[in-house]
């Protein structure tokens, strides 16, 4: 529930808080008191568009500040409270901010912490619901009327869509692909045939890793032949050479140190050795060396022309031999993808067939549930609506096919219609209203008129709500365009639907005001700022409080004729509000009594 409720240059309030308490709360006051504001902070807590023009004149900034008591189970509110930094006070409470600049900066505070606005109203909105004038227009659409068909039919409704939605979505794929599929085959062949011509021609060569820089090395070495092999062999000669050559030289000297006496000379040896060993290896290195030289150069034109065709290769497809490789295996498993069976058009018609039937049973599911929660809601709306001093009028909920186009990508076949598969199902749902017993149901968007639809939709409420508990509703003036004994039934039906909510509603009827449990009235105060002729101008103030049952009889008799200082006038209150609290049994309520 709505514990606290706090606004700051907002419209015309400068400043005001009041203190909000279970059942049903009435808010009234004269016109221009700033009523309306009181909803606008509740939408701007809700998330709603900051209205920069909704700045008091003169002030910097309105807030709106609204402590919030948390239902049992309300778990996945306190994780989402959590998760974004913030905390759910010890009782259970939560305060949630919204801020607006007169520049239209908008700022939001959820349990302590700055959060998105988007944070704000995901909190605000799943414990708050706000009932205004425009909610009644949208109430004459049909995916609302849809919607609350399916809210009245409740958890199989709920399992249903999410049903149907999973299959629609796998069909919608099928089909996007299997479109994409047919719009991109001259793309895709002509992808094959660049494929198909890079592998072939990559595999004519057959390329192995490395081998660019393998043939770079050789043909440098082919190039200077001559000079090389007489570098290798006048090394060799030196080195390893018979006769004189560092090899024999070395060996004479082990022989030397080997027959010497002094241990000074002999202590040599194991180094002489270790060169010994050091110059052996190298001579037959270059020993090897020269035997793999070429004769002559002749091999140097194959490897001047292999080289030829890798770096052609490597001009096209990559910057070197490896990346070429790289390219040809990308190709062949891009070859692969395009010509899997798996994913060929025949592969995918077949798996849309599949998908289609599937959906058009998970909607067929949804429209039964539909169909038979439509007679039950249409005949618990009339009864309301028989209780709201409707006479005979009754509302009939149909369930309706949706014809598709004959253009329709979306159609699908069901019981042997093609249906338009939208989000929300295959079915179209009209509220109509029957005026009297041998008159015609009618849409309501052309038959009711707007006192009717107010009552229709509060009618819908009471049957929406008879499930669940603990959540706060507030109605904008849903009794407009109605009076007398219809006025009281609506307060009677507001009373009643306070017993598993916190319902606010703003009115200007005192039918409506007498059956609320609490009574809060939104008062105007003009001061005179002395600019206008005789210091007559004035900027208005608006104040809120909380009524006694005194003060109660007293607004209720102006609000009845203005008559709020007369006798009759609070008399005829007096009577209606006893009246009021005897239907809702609670007495005098004196234990109740509240001041302002």
């Amino acid at each position: 529930m709505l514990e606290e409720l706090t606004i700051e240059g907002l419209g015309v309030i400068e400043r005001a808080s009041a203190r909000l308490h279970p059942g049903f709360t009435v808010l009234t006051g004269e016109t221009g008191a700033g009523k309306t504001m009181i909803v606008t902070s509740l939408h701007l807590l809700s998330g709603a568009r900051a209205d920069a023009g909704r700045v008091r004149t003169g002030s910097a900034k309105a807030i709106v500040e609204g402590r919030f008591r948390l239902p049992s189970g309300a778990g996945e509110i306190v994780e989402l409270v959590s998760s974004a930094g913030g905390e759910v006070d010890d009782d259970d409470s939560v305060i949630a901010v919204r801020t607006v600049t007169a520049d239209g900066r908008s700022r939001a505070h959820v349990g302590g912490r700055s959060v998105p606005v988007g944070v704000l109203g995901q909190v605000t909105t799943s414990l708050l619901t706000i009932h205004g004038q425009n909610d009644q227009l949208r109430l004459l659409k049909p995916e609302h009327q849809r919607s609350a068909l399916d809210t009245f039919a409740g958890a199989p409704a709920v399992k249903a869509l999410a049903a149907y939605r999973a299959a629609r979505e796998r069909w919608t794929g099928i089909l996007d692909e299997l479109e994409r599929r047919r719009n991109s085959a001259r793309e895709l062949a002509q992808e094959a045939d660049r494929l198909l011509f890079g592998v072939g021609e990559i595999d004519a060569v057959g390329p192995s890793p490395g081998e660019d820089m393998e043939l770079t090395a050789t043909i440098r070495r082919l190039t200077d032949l001559e000079m090389i092999r007489t570098t290798a062999a006048t090394a060799h000669g030196i080195v390893a050479a018979e006769g004189q050559s560092v090899i024999d030289g070395l060996g004479q000297v082990r022989s030397l140190l080997e027959s010497s006496s002094d241990d000074t000379l002999r202590g040599l040896l194991p180094r002489v050795a270790e060169a010994l060993t050091v110059v052996t290896d190298v001579g037959g290195e270059l020993t090897g060396f020269l035997s793999d030289l070429p004769t002559d150069a002749e091999s140097l034109d194959h490897l001047l022309t292999r080289q030829a065709e890798l770096k052609a290769l490597v001009r096209k497809y990559a910057p070197d031999i490896d990346g070429v490789i790289a390219w040809r295996d990308d190709a062949r498993a891009r070859l692969a993808e395009i010509e899997d069976p798996a994913g060929s058009v025949e592969e995918l018609e077949a798996a849309l067939a599949g998908a289609t039937d599937t959906l058009a049973q998970a909607a067929g599911k949804l429209t039964a549930i539909r169909l038979k929660a439509a007679d039950s809601m249409g005949k618990k709306v009339s009864r309301e609506l028989a209780g709201l001093a409707m006479g005979e009028s009754i509302i009939t909920v149909a369930v309706t096919g949706d014809p598709a186009s004959a253009e329709d990508r979306l159609a699908i076949d069901c019981g042997g219609r093609m249906l338009h598969a939208g989000p929300s199902g295959t079915d179209r749902v009209e509220f109509s209203l029957v005026a009297h017993r041998d008159a015609q149901p009618l849409p309501i968007a052309r038959s009711a008129s707007g006192g009717e639809l107010s009552r229709v939709m509060l009618a819908l409420e009471v049957v929406l709500a008879e499930p669940t508990s603990g959540s706060i509703m507030v109605f904008d003036e849903v009794d407009a365009g109605v009076g007398g004994a219809a006025a009281v039934e609506i307060g009677r039906r507001l009373s009643r639907l306070a017993r598993a909510h916190q319902v606010i509603v703003v009115t200007h009827l005192p039918q409506v005001a007498a059956f609320a449990d609490n009574h809060v009235v939104i008062g105007k105060q003009v001061r005179s700022t002395g600019s206008g002729k005789n210091g007559a101008s004035g900027k208005v103030t608006s104040t809120v409080r909380t009524l006694d049952r005194s003060q109660r009889v007293a607004e209720l008799a102006r609000m009845l004729a203005g008559l709020g200082d007369s006798d009759t006038g609070r008399a005829h209150a007096e009577e209606l509000l006893a009246t009021a609290e005897s239907e809702r049994g609670t007495g005098a309520q004196d234990g109740r009594e509240r001041a302002g």
